[in-house]
């Protein structure tokens, strides 16, 4: 009798068990359904559209692939490649299951007229071992400058080849560059992986809702021609030496570009500089004195 009392007390035990067990996955399951009805796709911001991706010099058909595809996971549409190697690109744009964002892709011969109408242009680095001239800022603390401005107007992101990077009149154009921390002992990251680690920060913030600058900024066509009249100012003056013109014309690229100028003030150095440019070519004022 004891013996039957005591297996019936097991038997319920292990019930009771098989119950509870049953119970909990149960809860996990209907747990999880309830997740998964809250949770929504991405729905990008309207101004996220104003973002240009900008590949530059780009080799591998598999990270120009995977750079496209990232683009399109997080809602941004606008890929423009600069000189980029042919063959990688013609391969990488006709393999089966393209991205759209990359059938579309437009290519541009200089990195200058890529970034023309865009009035932000933003360059990133790995920024290891080199000696860089330009402000450097930590992704999440340039991901809400990048969304502030895209707001207003378009912006440009620019990423370099695999094993080179940008080059130091590529990063000219930049007004200032972007860095994603990593591990000091490995910083550099795949190029597929860099575009998407990018985006995501930049598409994440939905709820805050950036506020439009008040004044229009000048757009990098803008800024190149008051570059390009600068320059040529310097060579009718003398201070351009040919020797040293290529590292000068870098530096008064990246100065113009620190300025931050709107379009209004940019459109006003412009005629000053054709004045003065003017007056240098037409020879010396015989009233000045």
């Amino acid at each position: 009798m004891f013996k039957s009392s005591s297996r019936l007390k097991t038997g319920n035990s292990a019930s009771l068990l098989l119950c509870f067990f049953a119970s909990l996955l149960l809860y996990f399951l209907a747990s999880s359904l309830l997740l998964c009805r809250k949770l929504t796709p991405l729905s990008p911001l309207p101004q996220l559209d104003r973002l240009r991706v900008v590949l530059v010099n780009t080799r591998n058909p598999l990270n120009i692939g995977a750079a496209a595809r990232a683009m399109s996971n997080f809602g941004f549409l606008h890929l423009r490649v600069v000189h980029p190697y042919e063959l990688a690109f013609r391969e990488a744009r006709s393999a089966v299951g393209a991205s759209p964002v990359l059938v579309s892709a437009q290519e541009f011969k200089t990195v200058a007229e890529a970034v023309a109408d865009c009035t932000l242009v933003v360059g990133t680095t790995a920024a290891s071992r080199r000696e860089l001239q330009h402000p450097v800022r930590r992704l999440e603390q340039g991901a809400p400058l990048i969304r502030k401005r895209l707001a207003s107007s378009r912006v440009a992101l620019l990423f370099g080849s695999e094993k080179r990077g940008l080059s130091n009149e590529d990063l000219s154009h930049c007004h200032w560059l972007l860095r994603i921390p990593t591990r000091e002992e490995h910083r550099s990251m795949n190029l597929g992986q860099a575009v998407a680690v990018c985006l995501y920060e930049l598409s994440r913030d939905p709820k805050a809702a950036p506020h439009s600058e008040k004044s229009v900024a000048a757009t990098a066509s803008d800024l190149e021609r008051l570059t390009s009249l600068l320059l040529d100012a310097l060579r009718a003056s003398g201070y351009l030496k040919p020797r040293s013109a290529a590292p000068t014309e870098e530096k008064i690229r990246r100065l113009v570009r620190r300025l931050h100028l709107s379009a209004a003030d940019a459109e006003l150095c412009l005629g000053m500089l054709r004045q003065i440019l003017w007056k240098l070519r037409s020879g010396p004022d015989p009233h000045f004195k």
